[in-house]
């Protein structure tokens, strides 16, 4: 007889459910004052360019221009990204965080060709700054307000799995990475005199830039392309074999990918040949609840149950087989590289690890 779910059970899923929603309502609050403080530090820029006409000063205001306009579409992909699966997108709309990120790696590379070119023209025609003291306390103090915004969404994107919270994240830190770069410029142009100083500065700091936007670019198109994310099937791997019963003869054909912040999982889970279906049910149920409570209810599971055959007699624990050809050597050792083939036969690892025994 097949006992019932567990109340226990369902209340880890409920729970899992409430956390994925305070995780999307704290990523959307989050969303909301980054757009308000960008377009706020941004006027401060303007202003501090309008006081002192320097062109390094521009440069940054124009790169707080992208970063607004960025800020806006993330806003927009993570209220998107939020909808639940319907007929149209079965598998929820979380992907559009790729097409945010991308886009906003993108935009955080011409900002830095404009910041070359800014620099550049600094460089060659260099110009004196009136009002320069001025100017310097109001970019330092928007630098440390980006500085502080941006780290603090990179932590919680990171804590909520959000791509688009990290990249905007990163975007104010290039944002103060490149106040801080014109900073030390015009310091330096302050103490010594040398206008053009501020210029190569600039430009060494739209280095940083390129580098932090063509990263997101790469994490985008991998997203899209549904790559391979070791550290993702790695954490899937640790999970099973914490959980891992005799029952569990073995797991093959694992393949996992990020869709927002919801996790596709899906592989072959080998049974005993006579199992019951009813069980084999139970034992699916069980393991979706298990993914569900790691992933916060952000989980999407599908499992294709396998009837074992003699090739696996020798990593089966099942006491008392009538249908076993081999004897039981010991477990096979659940990792990424055996787990993601094709089939037991598609690893060079032997058919039974006992140094896997538990």
């Amino acid at each position: 007889m097949v006992e019932p779910p567990t109340s226990h059970t369902s209340a880890e899923a409920a729970a899992a459910a409430q956390m994925a929603r305070s995780a999307a309502r704290t990523g959307l609050a989050a969303m909301f004052v980054a757009v308000g403080l960008s377009v706020a530090l941004m006027g401060l820029k303007f202003y501090a360019y309008a006081i002192t006409g320097s062109s390094a000063i521009l440069s940054d205001a124009l790169e707080s221009i992208i970063n607004v306009v960025a800020a806006g579409l993330a806003l927009g992909s993570v209220l998107l990204s939020s909808k639940p699966p319907d007929e149209s997108h079965p598998y929820g709309h979380g992907k559009i965080e790729y097409f945010s990120a991308g886009f906003e790696g993108a935009l955080i590379v011409l900002a830095a060709a404009g910041i070359f070119w800014q620099g550049a023209q600094h460089i060659l025609i260099p110009r004196p700054f009136p009002n320069l003291s001025f100017g310097l306390v109001i970019l330092g103090g928007v630098g440390l307000v980006n500085f502080a915004m941006g780290l603090a969404l990179v932590r919680l994107g990171r804590r909520l799995q959000s791509l688009v919270l990290q990249a905007d994240g990163k975007h104010l830190l290039s944002d103060a990475y490149t106040s801080g770069g014109v900073l030390v410029g015009l310091l330096l142009v302050a103490l010594s005199g040398w206008n053009w100083l501020d210029g190569v500065v600039a430009c060494l700091v739209g280095v940083s830039i390129v580098v932090i936007g063509a990263r997101l670019v790469r994490e985008s198109f991998s997203g899209l392309m549904n790559e391979a994310n070791p550290a993702l099937l790695e954490e899937i791997c640790g999970l099973l074999d914490k959980h891992r019963k005799d029952m569990w003869i073995d797991v093959h054909r694992l393949r996992a990918w990020k869709s927002g912040n919801r996790v596709h999982i899906d592989f072959h889970l080998i049974l005993p040949k006579d199992l019951p279906l009813e069980r084999g049910h139970r034992e699916v149920k069980e393991l979706e609840a298990v993914f569900g409570s790691h992933f916060s209810g952000g989980a999407d599971v599908l499992i294709h149950l396998d009837p074992c055959t003699n090739g696996e007699c020798p990593i089966c624990h099942k006491d008392a087989c009538e249908h076993r050809g081999q004897a039981s050597a010991g477990h096979r050792a659940w990792r990424r590289e055996t787990l993601t083939c094709e089939s037991l036969s598609d690893t060079d690892q032997p058919r039974a690890e006992k140094g896997g025994e538990r």
